[in-house]
């Protein structure tokens, strides 16, 4: 389970769950805090499938997820998330919630030149691979709920996509989504959704669920920055073909999801609805919200 997932569970005492946690090194300190704070810490690791089978043993729901950007191979992605698959069959797991994104090469062939291919064979490779592994639970048979989530706006601390200052000192927030909308969500609140899913398992079973806090242009968050930080935050919408250009790791396969979300805008917004992610979490935060307890953690550079 994901670190949002075991901490929604642990602040949540009525949930009648109890968390077991699983990690490569039990004595990391996240390891050490959950620990504290009550979980069950488990030394399990991705790559051996038979560690994940005895970790997964007698649990009532799984949170299954992937992180590409430790490794940047969609290949090694699609292998974690079939091994998951298969653990959690081998020990008859009755609940898994799958962590998933689209596979744009359904709307976005390989053939069609509006983005380049990456890799030789994805348009957005983070997604993609998450995407083809939904089958792999499928076919095993694996009682499973796909959670689409939404751009987390801890990006703007963990992930260097914050306000940045120009040469003349203005901060600009920068984005390749011309005015079309971007679902965004807090991190925290990804888990808390998973928790309201694994609480009404029998309605959301075999079923795609999309979750966001708001839909909001880059304009509309660059007004909700300007706000927060106290200071003029303005937007900068670069086309994705120059975005892409900007030279950080996995700027290509990012530039092709910002274009994907923004040529096909009303289909990724209307599969993430805030409503939907609201009913499983009430607590739910606005953009606006998560700006004022985290905007002392934005890097402005």
């Amino acid at each position: 389970m994901r670190w949002s997932g075991r901490r929604a569970i642990l602040a949540d005492p009525s949930s009648g769950m109890t968390v077991r946690a699983l990690t490569r090194d039990v004595n990391s300190d996240k390891a050490r805090e959950l620990a504290r704070l009550g979980a069950e810490v488990v030394a399990a690791d991705v790559h051996d499938g038979e560690s994940l089978k005895r970790a997964f043993a007698g649990a009532a729901g799984v949170f299954c997820v992937t992180f590409f950007w430790s490794h940047f191979s969609p290949e090694k992605e699609f292998a974690e998330a079939e091994a998951m698959a298969k653990a959690a069959k081998s020990a008859g797991v009755p609940h898994v919630i799958w962590s998933t994104l689209e596979d744009t090469r359904r709307w976005v062939p390989l053939s069609d030149n509006r983005m380049p291919t990456l890799m030789g064979k994805y348009k957005v490779p983070h997604f993609d691979a998450k995407g083809e592994a939904d089958q792999v639970f499928r076919q095993l048979g694996v009682p499973t709920t796909f959670l689409l989530t939404s751009f987390y706006w801890d990006n703007l601390i963990h992930f260097g996509m914050g306000p940045k200052k120009g040469p003349d000192g203005t901060l600009a927030f920068t984005l390749p989504m011309g005015e079309a909308r971007l679902p965004g969500i807090a991190a925290e609140d990804i888990g808390k959704c998973a928790l309201g899913l694994l609480k009404k398992r029998d309605a959301y079973l075999g079923k795609t669920v999309g979750i966001a806090g708001e839909h909001l242009t880059g304009s509309q968050m660059a007004v909700a920055l300007t706000k927060a930080l106290g200071q003029e935050v303005r937007y900068n919408a670069v086309p994705p073909e120059v975005y892409r250009t900007f030279g950080f790791p996995g700027a290509d396969d990012l530039g092709n999801m910002f274009q994907f979300k923004r040529d096909f805008n009303a289909l990724f917004c209307g599969a993430r609805e805030p409503a939907i992610a609201r009913a499983l979490n009430p607590g739910l935060q606005t953009f606006a919200q998560w700006l004022e307890a985290n905007k002392g953690r934005i890097p402005l550079s």
